[in-house]
């Protein structure tokens, strides 16, 4: 059941290196529980569920977790489930309802793609949870998973580019021992670069993003209809392309951030970054100038759109007005500068091998901000209506790689964006 909405927001801080993920109360950063020997799949991410529940896969355990984030103060256990799912994990998703998910797998540690195996999971079996493992193409594949009378789960696949279309049911009707399945419709893409992943539940549309733009498909029953894809270039602003897609929820709107400028990752400084944005319902598009340097992952509040920029010269958090239903058009409300990581990016080094990252998160139900500072075990959370710092958390662990993050705020409806993040 919902979760009365006085309660407190929290947050969840996994350190992927360490083996920790920490519950905590916010603004205070009081500690409700921390789960020890716990790897998060980073790229996976958290994937919130309905009634303010939350999923992430243990890598080195291969377990799928279910969360209940408001359970440790009400005599409940942070950990509600543990179902085995493939390792390592690539990507997460969820059907609308929470109850159909799926897990795909990827490098990992590894130098190339070696295990193509799908875990497909149904929560509210009759017997209790069930989780069912096939093989299918290598590589590190997006997923979504389509709600509706026929579930279907969306493979996006690279090199080459393609959406693979399997029925939910029939994945878990599969026989043990792993056995390869073919989709039951491949669906071309005409790029090999896709990277990033966005489902609608409301139109049954499926997004990809690609070099070429973001390409979707739409799904009706058990008919997926192509449909002609999302530029990346508007108002004026052209070149680029994201390699991130999320949804926000409360505004029904896609978002990405666009990266362009020179191809040399040891030239990452001079990269550019522009906020893309597609309203759903209005089918408007547009761009906004970021700055230059590392712009990856960002968060959704209730009123902002939150996107942390690494760069040599000083790192910030950068905050977006989110569009309005009068019309009002994104623009940039607040640059608050973070403090330098010591690990961090160099000139001329990548800004991705041996070096410390950052990790943002927020909820649609709120106007806070958290975001890590790897490698000094801190958090720092910004109220974005006020545009201000409101603390710096301290964690017992450094969150090397940045670690990850998801803030959760009762009845938020963050589960409408069904993808991991």
């Amino acid at each position: 059941m919902p979760h009365p909405p006085h309660l407190p927001p929290r947050l969840l801080v996994a350190d992927q290196v360490a083996g920790t993920i920490s519950l905590l109360d916010l603004p205070d950063g009081h500690e409700r529980e921390v789960l020890h020997h716990r790897h998060l799949a980073e790229h996976a991410g958290f994937l919130a569920l309905p009634d303010d529940l939350a999923a992430c896969v243990d890598d080195r355990a291969g377990e799928l977790l279910v969360l209940d984030p408001y359970g440790p103060g009400a005599g409940r256990p942070l950990i509600r489930r543990r179902i085995p799912v493939a390792a390592p994990a690539e990507h997460l998703a969820a059907s609308p309802d929470g109850r159909r998910l799926a897990v795909t797998t990827g490098l990992g540690r590894n130098e190339e793609a070696w295990t193509g195996l799908l875990t497909a999971i149904d929560l509210d079996a009759p017997d209790g949870a069930v989780a069912v493992r096939v093989r299918g193409r290598t590589g590190e594949p997006g997923v979504t998973v389509l709600g509706g009378p026929s579930s279907l789960v969306v493979l996006r696949h690279r090199e080459p580019g393609e959406l693979l279309v399997h029925r939910h049911r029939d994945l878990m009707a599969a026989p043990p021992s792993c056995p390869p399945l073919e989709p039951v419709r491949r669906i071309g893409l005409p790029d090999d670069d896709g990277h990033g992943d966005a489902y609608d539940p409301l139109t049954g549309r499926v997004f990809a993003a690609a070099g070429s733009g973001v390409h979707r498909v739409r799904h009706d029953g058990e008919a997926l209809t192509p449909e002609p894809p999302l530029p990346w270039a508007a108002d004026g602003r052209t070149g680029g392309r994201g390699y991130y897609l999320r949804l926000d929820p409360v505004r029904r709107t896609l978002w990405s951030c666009v990266r362009g400028g020179p191809t040399a990752p040891g030239r990452w400084p001079e990269w550019t970054n522009d906020a893309w944005w597609h309203q759903l319902d209005t089918e408007t598009t547009g761009r906004l100038e970021l700055g230059p340097g590392l712009v990856f992952r960002l968060a959704v509040t209730a009123r902002h759109i939150a996107y942390s920029r690494v760069h040599p010269d000083g790192d910030e958090l950068i905050l977006l007005a989110a569009p309005t239903a009068s019309g009002a058009r994104p623009h940039i409300t607040a640059r608050l500068p973070l403090p330098a990581m010591a690990g961090a990016p160099r000139r001329g080094g990548t800004p991705w091998d041996g070096v410390q990252r950052r990790a943002i998160a927020a909820s649609p139900g709120a106007g806070l901000v958290a975001v890590s500072r790897g490698g000094h075990g801190e958090v720092q959370v910004f109220d974005a209506d006020r545009a201000e710092q409101l603390t710096t958390l301290a964690l017992p662990t450094p969150l090397d790689d940045g670690g990850h993050l998801a803030l959760i705020t009762p009845g938020d409806g963050a589960h409408a964006d069904p993808v991991g993040r």
